[in-house]
């Protein structure tokens, strides 16, 4: 599918509450008012992907990981990613989402480099640093450290890891300002959501904290009950599965229903042309969603 020119998105339905995010102009005629729940002392996470019909975010194929292949290359669903990554303190990844875009740094003028002065003006209008925290996530410590996000200097970076994971790090050349913080783990290395935050925390006061993952590390943060929002880009292509392939879904690594089913409530739906442009808020308790 070729990619649609940008355009205006369509508001079909919008959340009304907390606070009006500040968009600089050019902006906020492209993505329409966006409204944050209030600050809180926790810090609220939040997740952006781009999903096919039949709910797969990612073909798992070299050089077809990303989500342009799911989003059919969309320059809006790139302006929305870019609107989301501006908006974040910190950005949480996996080393399956660092392998798949190796050459990437998750800032929002890289994801959409026409309006990265309008991303500019809005972290500075919120009191942002110009490039958000980037977090590593890796229990092994198996990372490339001359990959652009730790060795061009561009970015605030840290990796969090296992004990195992420092020790095996510390051996190599470690890029002037990489941080590189022990997190407790799950027995296998596996580190656990909660862990990562406090990581996070304690090195940078960070208020909103976007996972763009991948799938696997959203899976983990959805069993722990700690995203309070869903951002979706619904694709209008089915890319199809077969048994035992490597496409993923959205959440993968855990179960949850029947009976443990994460209930979200619908907040946002923006159109533009075929592809939608969904929001979801869901509650860190065990009862009930939020309204």
């Amino acid at each position: 599918m070729p990619a649609a020119p940008l355009r205006p998105l369509e508001t079909l339905h919008a959340f009304a509450g907390g606070e009006a995010v500040p968009l600089p102009p050019r902006l906020a005629r492209l993505y329409g008012e966006l409204r944050l729940p209030r600050r809180s002392p926790r810090p609220y996470v939040y997740s952006n992907f781009v999903s096919s019909l039949d709910g797969v975010v990612s073909l798992n194929i070299a050089g077809h990981a990303s989500g342009g292949d799911i989003s059919g290359f969309s320059a809006t669903d790139r302006m929305v990613m870019g609107v989301l990554r501006a908006l974040a303190d910190a950005i949480v990844i996996g080393t399956g989402t660092l392998a798949a875009a190796h050459s990437q740094l998750w800032t929002a003028g890289a994801i959409f480099p026409p309006l990265a002065r309008d991303y500019a003006k809005l972290r500075s209008a919120l009191g942002l640093a110009p490039a958000p925290f980037h977090v590593v996530v890796s229990g092994s410590g198996r990372v490339d450290l001359a990959l652009p996000i730790f060795a061009s200097g561009a970015v605030p970076v840290m990796i969090v890891t296992t004990a195992a994971g420092a020790a095996r790090i510390a051996k190599r050349r470690i890029p002037a300002g990489l941080i590189v913080r022990v997190a407790r783990g799950r027995p296998g290395g596996k580190l656990t959501p909660r862990a990562i935050l406090a990581a996070v925390r304690r090195v940078c006061d960070a208020r909103r904290i976007l996972v763009e993952g991948g799938p696997t590390l959203l899976g983990d943060f959805y069993a722990a009950r700690l995203v309070d929002e869903q951002f979706l880009t619904l694709a209008s292509q089915f890319v199809g599965r077969t048994q035992g392939d490597a496409r993923m879904s959205l959440a993968m690594g855990e179960l949850f229903a029947p009976g443990h089913g994460r209930w979200g409530a619908l907040r946002d739906i923006r159109r533009s042309g075929d592809l939608l442009f969904l929001r979801y808020a869901f509650t860190r308790s065990a009862r009930g969603t939020p309204r």
